[in-house]
């Protein structure tokens, strides 16, 4: 694997000195400060570039762009509404300008409206670590008594409606408004921040957006996109739904191994693939992680390792964000699965041989408590995920399980 670290640029509080102490060898980023549906010029692109070449003391760093995360697709994509056409030519220029500047690999997401959804940002564990956390009740708390969604109490078993009227009850003032914070908070460092009437103009916007809907409309977009990334030599990876259920009575479609295989299947091409998120796959307990690699390892060309520990067996339940090696996902079992994905690319001479990972997500530990960074972002939070998964990943090749 080739051990990559998300950065957000500038303004993050981890520098690009901080990454390369962790003995990072390459960067994912992307332009959040542009909004979304417009191109990404060559002159941003190039900035970027350059801010991620020095270290503080001006010194090359040796660091290069090697993923882009997110180029972002815009609701209106997702909709087939407003500007939407235009936004995939300017999807399709932007990827082109990237491929120009010399990266290969491009993440993306098609979740409708929130691009992850927590409901506690630092959620303090027994050792005094802080992680994020999905609590399914207090999300029904939310949706039920704060959005106030119109039919979401029919989304929700009774007894999950019961305690999340209780909880509410409980709450005051400023729990309410940071529980709302929490789960609209959407992507870390994204040019959009969203309001309440905004995610209730979204869903009111979705409303015509059933799941075969918006597998359709994905479809179209992947017509579009795919054989020009295919032409040009980009790899495309859509990363699955965070968490992989249904909220907020919006569709899912990238949540299981089937919707992988069908998207995949809609077209057929190399350059069409797969982001593998370990944690957000890992929130359902029916999705087989190391199964899925040694399965769609062939159009997987991006890996967020991470891992999660859900409270029950429930499809939509509880969970939280563990420590790498620590949660309900084998690890051990799905890097061995990785390895032996890229021994069969070695073998068969292709020129991706080594995927992309990068230590996902991370608990605040240590110095990261009080540090103010993204949440799921800390500096030695993932400094220590990385150390795990560098030791899980010699140790397999030296010993040859894999």
């Amino acid at each position: 694997m080739r051990h990559t670290w998300r950065w957000f640029g500038p303004k993050d509080r981890v520098s690009i000195d901080d990454m390369l102490q962790a003995g990072v060898q390459g960067v994912v980023t992307a332009l959040h400060h542009v909004p979304t549906g417009a191109v990404w010029t060559p002159e941003e692109i190039a900035k970027r570039q350059a801010e991620l070449a020095v270290m503080r003391d001006g010194s090359p760093s040796g660091l290069k762009w090697e993923v882009i995360e997110s180029l972002p697709v815009s609701e209106a994509i997702k909709t087939q509404t407003g500007d939407w056409r235009e936004h995939v030519a300017n999807w399709i220029t932007s990827m082109r300008h990237l491929r120009d500047a010399g990266t290969e690999v491009l993440c993306y997401n098609f979740m409708p409206v929130l691009d992850w959804t927590r409901t506690d940002l630092a959620w303090r564990r027994p050792n005094g670590a802080r992680c994020m956390r999905f609590d399914f009740t207090d999300f029904a708390a939310f949706d039920i008594h704060i959005l106030q969604r119109k039919g979401a109490a029919e989304d929700f078993p009774e007894e999950i409606r019961d305690e999340a009227a209780r909880r509410f009850a409980a709450m005051d003032d400023a729990r309410r408004e940071e529980l709302a914070g929490n789960v609209v908070f959407g992507l870390p460092g994204a040019a959009e921040s969203f309001s309440l009437q905004d995610v209730r103009d979204l869903l009111e916007s979705y409303a015509p957006v059933t799941d075969a809907v918006l597998r359709r409309h994905f479809h179209d977009f992947l017509e579009q996109v795919a054989p020009v990334a295919q032409e040009i030599g980009m790899r495309l990876c859509c990363h699955p739904d965070d968490p992989p259920f249904g909220l907020l009575g919006l569709p899912r479609i990238m949540s299981t191994e089937a919707d992988y295989a069908e998207r995949m299947a809609a077209v057929d091409l190399p350059a069409n693939g797969i982001t593998l998120c370990s944690g957000s796959l890992g929130a359902r307990p029916d999705n087989d992680l190391p199964g899925m690699m040694d399965r769609l390892g062939d159009r997987v060309h991006f890996l967020h390792l991470r891992n999660v520990r859900r409270d029950s067996d429930a499809i939509r339940g509880s969970f939280f964000e563990d420590e790498h090696l620590g949660g309900q996902t084998d690890m051990v079992a799905l890097v061995a699965a990785i390895l032996r994905e890229e021994a069969r690319r070695r073998e068969a001479g292709r020129s991706d041989a080594v995927i992309p990972m990068r230590p996902d997500h991370g608990q605040d530990i240590l110095d990261d408590i009080g540090r103010g960074g993204q949440p799921g972002y800390p500096a030695i939070g993932r400094l220590k995920g990385l150390a795990e998964l560098r030791g899980v990943e010699m140790a397999l090749s030296h010993g040859g399980a894999a």
